[in-house]
């Protein structure tokens, strides 16, 4: 009997698509939070949603199952539990209504778009044409594409867009002139460092302009609400005022990426003569590629608001409606087929799990969590009596870290920010109140490092499988700290230079 028990056991551990231990421990965390006590100020529902998002991330964290798996085990969870409403088919389409977000679609397009680049054979053409320029040593491509962001960033408002659709697949077509392959356990050849150097340029950029990211304009309207129309960030004043932090970021970040996930590919010497010869092999341009190069002009103009500019706002399109319309162009000219649509398996992957985290985000903030918390961190921070420094700094600290409970900066800043700002105001003297808005406006692009799911870029990046999550996390941590020790130390003294306090 024993034997058999025993041997039931171990099939049950071979046929079972998940890991037993950490999906044991996922079942404890939803369990333990659902005995917790409602708190004050929260429904019952709204604590089971905040119980349904944490045991989410755990089991996401912890790798229960694929993410894909894990977030629709959330959409169904937040149907059954009728959380966020009175019926199943009421809470269904709660559960669903994400998935319509035009962000999403951007992310899901754009991963699509960059097929093109490497079923054309451009990406691997402008990824030889960075290791000719660059390829010498890999830190030195990791600053080229540090220095694409930055020249795109004043003019492309979506920093998905931005990162993931254009700087993206340069950055894998480079990966794979040097064989690094997440499908061939290669990636730590270049890929790995390449990816995080993508991604973590992207934050930072978006800190340096207004019109770099999609919520900066939001931040813009608050800080002018909070000081009655007393500061108002110009694309100018802002600019002027992150320029310098942002470049020290920008000049670190390589490097310090480097110590933190170091290529194993370091030096290249024989990389340049490579590229060339192969550059050479390969002739002029081809139709397909021309037909690629367009759609990307296309796209970058579109993106850049370049006809509203020129125009008038009537000529303004929306980010995700541009890269339909790339994605078309494509298909209408033979660059890209169905097939190729229908297998792209990481724009599907994401549509499913990043839908997953925005409608669980959505739905806290529907419930009243967001607000719930910022009341509570306001009459803390009040009562404490801390001096207004250190209360500074916590607002500051909890605004950014906080972003581990959001997908999407958006929503963050829409739910929060304003609350922050306010208290802030109350609390910080006059002369000393804009730095402390301009550390939260560089914070609401800084909080973009911390996850896999932090931003629109995030997932198109993560998604092509050259970091782990483990690594995906621990480099967004570090880089969260150092950026915001630049501004805080780099920043501040800038700011004091330019007359700010």
């Amino acid at each position: 009997m024993l034997q058999r028990l025993i041997d039931a056991a171990k099939y049950f551990k071979r046929a079972v698509p998940f890991r037993i231990v950490p999906a044991i421990i996922t079942t404890l965390v939803l369990a333990g939070l659902l005995l917790v006590p409602t708190p004050d100020g929260l429904t019952p529902k709204a604590w089971g949603l905040v119980a349904i998002f944490l045991t989410t991330i755990v089991a996401i964290i912890l790798k229960v199952m694929p993410i894909g798996v894990m977030a629709l085990m959330a959409v169904m969870i937040v149907a059954l539990s009728q959380v966020t409403a009175d019926s199943s088919r009421q809470a269904i389409a709660d559960a669903l209504a994400s998935y319509a977000n035009p962000l999403i679609w951007l992310i899901v397009v754009s991963v699509m778009i960059s097929r093109g680049l490497k079923k054309t054979g451009l990406g691997q053409r402008i990824g030889l044409s960075f290791i000719a320029l660059l390829g010498r040593r890999t830190i030195g491509i990791g600053y080229g594409l540090a220095a694409c962001e930055l020249v795109l960033a004043p003019f492309t408002p979506s920093n998905t867009a931005r990162g993931g659709g254009i700087v993206h697949p340069i950055m894998r077509s480079i990966a794979s002139a040097f064989g690094s392959d997440p499908e061939q356990k290669t990636e730590a050849k270049v890929g790995t460092y390449l990816a995080l150097v993508n991604y973590h340029a992207n934050p930072i950029t978006s800190a340096m302009f207004v019109t770099a990211t999609a919520p900066n304009p939001l931040v813009v309207d608050y800080v002018a609400k909070v000081t009655h129309q007393g500061f108002h960030l110009s694309w100018g004043t802002w600019a002027l005022a992150m320029l310098l932090p942002g470049l020290v970021c920008m000049l670190l970040m390589p490097l310090v990426i480097y110590l933190l996930s170091p290529p194993q590919l370091k030096k290249t010497p024989d990389a340049v003569q490579f590229a060339r010869s192969e550059l050479a092999a390969m002739g002029s341009l081809q139709p397909k590629e021309r037909v690629m190069i367009g759609t990307f002009a296309m796209l970058l103009l579109l993106w850049a608001d370049v006809p509203a500019m020129l125009f008038g706002p009537a000529f303004r399109l929306d980010a995700t409606v541009v890269a339909m319309l790339g994605l078309f162009v494509l298909l209408i000219t033979g660059t890209l087929d169905w097939d190729d649509v229908l297998s792209e398996k990481s724009a599907w992957d994401t549509l499913i799990w990043f839908g997953s985290l925005v409608m669980l985000a959505g739905e806290l903030n529907k419930a009243g969590v967001i607000a719930w918390f910022s009341g509570g961190l306001q009459s803390t921070i009040q009562a404490s009596g801390m001096a207004w420094p250190y209360a500074a700094g916590v607002l500051v600290l909890v605004f950014v870290f906080s972003h581990y409970f959001f997908a999407s900066t958006t929503a963050h800043i829409s739910a929060m920010m304003l609350a922050f700002l306010t208290v802030g105001a109350a609390m910080v003297p006059p002369d000393y109140l804009t730095p402390f808005l301009l550390m939260m406006a560089a914070g609401s692009a800084i909080m973009m490092t911390l996850t896999h799911y932090a931003t629109g870029t995030s997932p198109i990046i993560f998604g092509s499988g050259y970091v782990s999550m483990g690594k995906w996390w621990s480099v967004g941590f570090v880089m969260a700290v150092l950026e915001l020790l630049v501004f805080a130390t780099v920043g501040l003294l800038w700011w004091k230079v330019l007359g700010h306090w």
